[in-house]
């Protein structure tokens, strides 16, 4: 089974950047869409020609802000939105499918900001994310995949000195809670099966970073350990335009 993730950076303006002949590319059985930047009815608008997939969606209170998609090709078992904290639950950053093996979650995790004001409020969203996918691990493997808003390592991000302890994404907190999710026994797929490489799936619209290939990986897959010997496949789809991030993509045996 194929699974990608991808932060569109807007669904609508995905659209006009030819999503449709992307992800006829990337041959995905499974679709999960993180900062779709519309309301429920506008991301099903945006996809209207898109033929084959079933379509769930969780948007934000605020219009034009954060929102999750999942694209899928089975129908699952059921969606639920949200993790059930009212202080977490407004912003539309979570969306759990049930399969028939694991449960997947899409995730748009929040950015701590240019200025750095919500990483107090970033560290408790760790906490609490970390809590409501441990609990459906209880009942059946866990894959969380989206825009975590943290590259883990140096061999993450092209500039780590400079980066480190000063800019989102990169902060020690923001890394002790990555550190939280192996702790708890997640597995960071693509580093998992290609520890040395070096790819980045975000960069910035400033001076040219991407194509310069100055990026950051901070878009993941992450599995519970139980699935450790199903993990056949993780990739980075680098070549894929239409955001500031491109599509990580995940393949596991089903």
């Amino acid at each position: 089974m194929r699974l990608v993730s991808w932060n569109v950076n807007g669904v609508r303006a995905v659209m006009k950047k030819d999503f449709l002949a992307s992800l006829e590319d990337m041959q995905t059985d499974v679709l999960c869409l993180q900062e779709t930047k519309a309301q429920d009815d506008q991301v099903l608008e945006a996809l209207a020609d898109l033929e084959g997939y079933y379509i769930f969606t969780n948007s934000a209170e605020k219009k034009g802000y954060s929102g999750t998609a999942i694209l899928s090709k089975e129908k699952p078992l059921s969606v639920t939105v949200d993790i059930g904290l009212e202080e977490h639950d407004t912003e539309g950053r979570v969306i759990t499918a049930e399969y028939k093996d694991f449960y997947l979650i899409t995730v748009y995790t929040p950015n701590s900001g240019s200025e750095l004001k919500r990483l107090p409020y970033r560290q408790t969203w760790d906490s609490a994310f970390l809590a409501f996918i441990k609990n459906l691990e209880k009942t059946k493997p866990v894959i969380v995949c989206g825009d975590l808003n943290v590259a883990h390592k140096e061999i993450d991000l092209a500039r780590p000195k400079p980066n480190y302890n000063k800019s989102a994404g990169y902060m020690q907190d923001e890394i002790d809670g990555m550190d939280q999710y192996h702790q708890a026994g997640f597995i960071d797929t693509f580093r998992y099966l290609n520890p040395e490489q070096v790819k980045y799936s975000w960069w910035s619209y400033r001076a040219g970073a991407r194509a310069r290939d100055i990026g950051w990986r901070i878009d993941y897959f992450l599995v519970s350990a139980s699935l450790e010997t199903k993990l056949q496949q993780a990739d980075i789809f680098t070549e894929i335009m239409g955001s500031d991030h491109c599509p990580v993509m995940l393949e596991i045996e089903t």
